[in-house]
């Protein structure tokens, strides 16, 4: 039920003026728990993406395309994390996690418009690694600095319009109660149904971004990916196909861990309501996965490693 604190009046009208965040479990022991996890998992996901673009921007042996998206990545990845985490963190110490109608709204638009630009650039990184194995003589041309920043304003501006229409589309409806989402974050899925309003127009728009976006940047990874094998198989030397391989490996492991939880929660019969399976899924993509990136792609990547030997080697001169 909304509480009358919650309400705002409008005439002879009420509408919901603050919601009530289930957040994601009511036991108080286990929140003491989850706490010190969580906040060691930001941190680790600041210090590391952070890390990351400086080094990229500082070493001059990083300033290739592959780099750059991935700096492109880290930000993204900081700006995803930071839309959620840090109230999470904070609502773990209060009896009633509420959160203001306008905060959720621009809660709401940072992670979409992140989320849509991660989906984007995932699809950007991947034709990427096809000009490079696929059309390596003219893979400099193709890929020139130029076009790869036109490429990332392309993801930005896109993913700002698609989340401004979603988020205006949300948050114009009438909410009159009940006002509480059973979820520890504003999400489309979870607010939509507490509307008091004809939701056609929103949910439209939700599932149109939804198949251009998400399963367009899918199926776009999936051609290039495709492209990338016929090019890895017609290799004649072994040794040039398994490097051609290893420099796709860490791309691939991102790609496969990011869409593949993010449709399980976002593409199923009654997404509405929430279970607990889809709060651990809903953690991994938006918690946990913006801090494993950067260790996926620095783990193997021997530029990465010599880059960071390079830089504490200059810090200690």
């Amino acid at each position: 039920m909304a509480s009358s604190k919650s309400m705002e009046w409008n005439g002879n009208h009420s509408s919901v003026a603050v919601f009530i965040l289930l957040g994601l479990s009511g036991d108080k022991e286990l929140q003491l728990i989850l706490f010190p996890i969580f906040l060691g998992i930001y941190l680790v996901t600041l210090i590391w993406n952070l890390g990351l673009i400086f080094l990229i921007r500082m070493d001059p042996h990083l300033h290739i395309p592959m780099y750059f998206f991935l700096s492109v990545l880290s930000f993204i990845d900081v700006s995803f994390s930071s839309s959620i985490s840090p109230r999470m963190l904070a609502d773990f110490f209060q009896d009633e996690k509420t959160i203001s109608f306008l905060d959720c709204a621009v809660q709401y638009f940072i992670f979409t418009w992140m989320g849509i630009s991660e989906c984007c650039l995932m699809a950007v990184m991947a034709i990427d690694r096809y000009a490079a194995i696929g059309k390596p003589l003219q893979y400099s041309v193709i890929m020139s600095p130029g076009v790869c920043g036109r490429m990332v304003a392309g993801v930005y501006t896109t993913a700002f319009l698609s989340s401004l229409a979603q988020t205006i589309s949300c948050f114009s409806l009438y909410y009159c109660g009940p006002n509480v989402i059973q979820h520890f974050f504003c999400d489309f899925p979870q607010i939509i149904p507490l509307s008091c309003s004809d939701s056609f127009i929103s949910e439209t728009i939700l599932l149109l971004a939804a198949i251009f976006f998400v399963f367009g940047s899918f199926l776009v990874t999936l051609l290039s990916y495709g492209f990338i094998a016929v090019s890895i198989l017609n290799m004649s030397s072994g040794k040039a196909s398994a490097k051609a391989f290893n420099t796709c490996a860490s791309h691939l492991t991102a790609v496969t861990l990011f869409f593949s939880t993010v449709l399980s929660v976002y593409m199923r019969p009654n997404s509405s309501t929430v279970t607990k399976q889809d709060k651990v899924l809903s953690v991994f993509y938006a918690i946990v996965i913006p801090m494993l990136n950067p260790l996926i792609y620095s783990l193997r990547n021997k530029e990465i490693k010599a880059a960071i030997k390079r830089a504490i080697k200059k810090a200690k001169c």
